[in-house]
């Protein structure tokens, strides 16, 4: 019997296809607007983070970040490159959102993409298009689900407004996939990969594992449930939320003030959740 090393020397990774492989990451941001007046709590809005593609193919249009597996790093070393290579941006963490492997998801050839979602902080944030990004913003997030049962993603920044159509196809393991209706001017197969994130990132917030993730170390209990509000696009009584996230979070010694509001505690997440 041939023994491993003999087998390996005989054998020829060049004999079977191998597609390329890359990246794409959907990196959310809530930022907080003002609403004009004190009396009022600042609105906020769930934003994600596209670039306007400075070549072929689908030039001028947007996408995500992201980008080719390099020899030697890992798919997720790879996603946090082109993120900030592209836009100057570095997440703390990423969330794997699934592989997306149809092989006409890209005119260039077979090529894989493994998604991922991100959080990123306002305080981070350097919106500077990098590489091959001609352009990158913050565009505000919508998702929806029609009366037929189709979802609508609508993005907005400026005068730009992108409005996707897609249908949902299965769901395994709290991830559920998208097919795609109208791509609504978005590069490559991205609706479907903003959607599949959108929709793990709404399933990981019902946990509380996500929300902590857009909020500085010591925040309000009214701003960590503006947070959850904004991403599962829903509303919940103060009461029950504080009763809900109360494993979560533990007290601090320390107040914010101003505002023409009451001083407000502070509160951060526990190092180990009940």
């Amino acid at each position: 019997m041939d023994s491993e090393q003999s087998f390996l020397a005989n054998y020829n990774l060049s004999d079977y296809d191998r597609p390329s492989v890359t990246a794409d990451v959907a990196a959310f941001m809530i930022r907080a607007e003002n609403t004009g007046s004190y009396r009022k709590n600042p609105e906020n809005k769930l934003l994600l983070l596209l670039i306007r593609r400075g070549g072929h193919p689908f030039k001028d249009m947007w996408a995500l970040p992201g980008g080719f597996l390099q020899r030697g790093e890992t798919v997720e070393q790879c996603a946090l490159r082109e993120i900030e290579e592209e836009t100057n941006v570095k997440p703390v963490s990423i969330l794997p959102v699934g592989v997306f492997s149809q092989p006409d998801r890209d005119p260039r050839g077979w090529i894989i993409s493994h998604a991922y979602a991100s959080v990123i902080s306002e305080e981070s944030v350097r919106q500077t298009g990098r590489d091959d990004a001609a352009d990158a913003q913050w565009f505000a997030v919508s998702f929806t689900c029609g009366d037929d049962g189709s979802y609508h993603l609508t993005l907005s920044y400026a005068d730009i407004t992108l409005h996707a159509v897609l249908q949902a196809e299965t769901t395994h393991f709290r991830r559920t996939s998208f097919r795609i209706i109208d791509s609504g001017g978005l590069a490559f197969d991205h609706a479907a990969i903003i959607a599949a994130a959108l929709s793990a990132l709404r399933e990981e917030a019902k946990h509380y594992d996500a929300i902590f993730d857009f909020l500085p170390e010591k925040f309000t209990l009214s701003a960590l449930q503006r947070v959850q509000e904004t991403i599962m696009n829903v509303s919940v009584l103060p009461a029950n939320f504080r009763r809900m996230v109360s494993g979560y979070v533990e007290e601090t010694d320390e107040y914010v003030r101003g505002g023409g509001h009451r001083p407000a505690k502070l509160y951060r997440r526990k190092a180990e959740p009940l």
